[in-house]
């Protein structure tokens, strides 16, 4: 499956956007690699890379200072569809994120928003699950040293 397109769909706020800019740079069945610049502009970074792992719910991405310098790895928990026909893939942001800085330290966030959405009925039971599955393996990742594991597909296109 070859993918020309991808969207990127928020539960809060609810929207589903065309990354119509964001360059793919290599797939296959584990995962998609993009590269991109911020959308709206911000003023601690500027762009980066992306790497969706189709089978882990998870999307890690190299966030970059105007200057080149890294800032952070931004991780998503995510799931993601597929639309054969059109050769577009929607990813659905969980809510749940990860912070991982150059330096190791290692920041979870927006667990008020998941806690919300499922207040709300805005995502599933099954998504809460998948997210919360999603989240630990991205945590014993990190907290086992391994975390590299997911950097390097992005390292090794020197991302």
């Amino acid at each position: 499956m070859m993918i020309s397109k991808i969207y990127r769909k928020r539960i809060i706020p609810s929207e589903c956007i065309l990354l119509k800019d964001d360059i793919i740079v290599m797939q296959d069945d584990e995962c998609i690699i993009t590269k991109w610049d911020t959308l709206n502009p911000k003023t601690a970074f500027s762009h980066g890379c992306s790497c969706f792992f189709l089978q882990d719910g998870i999307k890690v991405s190299k966030i970059y200072r105007s200057d080149n310098t890294l800032l952070y790895w931004y991780c998503d928990i995510v799931e993601y569809s597929f639309d054969q026909e059109g050769g577009s893939m929607t990813f659905t942001d969980l809510l749940a994120d990860v912070i991982v800085y150059p330096e190791g330290r290692t920041k979870v966030v927006d667990l008020d928003e998941l806690a919300e959405a499922l207040e709300k009925g805005l995502i599933t039971k099954e998504q809460m699950i998948s997210c919360l599955r999603s989240t630990n393996h991205l945590l014993s990742l990190i907290y086992r040293d391994k975390f590299d594991r997911l950097q390097s597909r992005l390292d090794s296109l020197g991302l």
